[in-house]
């Protein structure tokens, strides 16, 4: 992975209207972007019909799109990215769920343990994407760390340079947001 001063400050240029800054930027996120799609997909179901590289490229066309968006550094961009994959999986599972409702075959992830992510599926998709939903209605910040750590495979120094708070309020809401959210999908 390179230096995150690097890309930080390709991020920077690239908002600034450098294009050639993107074009510097894109081989030195791609791979990063990729584990993260491939974390993602891991946790879906077997046959699954999104591939990582699918999901990558979906994200890139998005984020390339962000025409006014004020990059400030590599923490912030992949939790964008986290976003937006977040968005495609939810609108993949929704059409999947619609060809064929009612089937076991549900899309599944695990709150469990987010740092070593299982195989072993254990929440519907779409059930916690509204879940996610309810919580950033009531604590948004809340809502924020669950979709950077679950959903962008940030870490808890990464979430709070995000956010622009302290590394023990991000532990707290994180450990308070998933108690929340696994209440509500149990």
């Amino acid at each position: 992975m390179q230096a995150p001063e690097n890309v930080t400050q390709l991020l920077m240029d690239w908002s600034k209207g450098d294009q050639a800054a993107l074009d510097r930027l894109m081989p030195l996120v791609y791979s990063e972007l990729r584990r993260l799609a491939n974390n993602y997909l891991r946790r879906e179901r077997v046959n699954h019909t999104l591939q990582p590289t699918a999901l990558v490229n979906e994200a890139y066309l998005k984020l390339v799109d962000q025409r006014n968006a004020r990059w400030q550094n590599r923490a912030q961009f992949f939790g964008v990215a986290a976003q937006l994959m977040r968005r495609i999986l939810v609108d993949h599972a929704r059409t999947h769920q619609a060809q064929k409702r009612g089937g076991s075959d549900q899309q599944r992830l695990s709150l469990t343990n987010v740092d070593r992510m299982s195989n072993k599926p254990d929440i519907d998709l779409l059930a916690l994407h509204e879940a996610l939903n309810e919580l950033a209605e009531m604590d948004p910040q809340q809502g924020r760390i669950v979709e950077l750590k679950f959903f962008g495979g940030l870490s808890i120094e990464e979430t709070a340079e995000v956010l622009g708070v302290g590394h023990a309020t991000v532990e707290r809401d994180w450990k308070m947001a998933r108690a929340w959210l696994r209440n509500k999908l149990s």
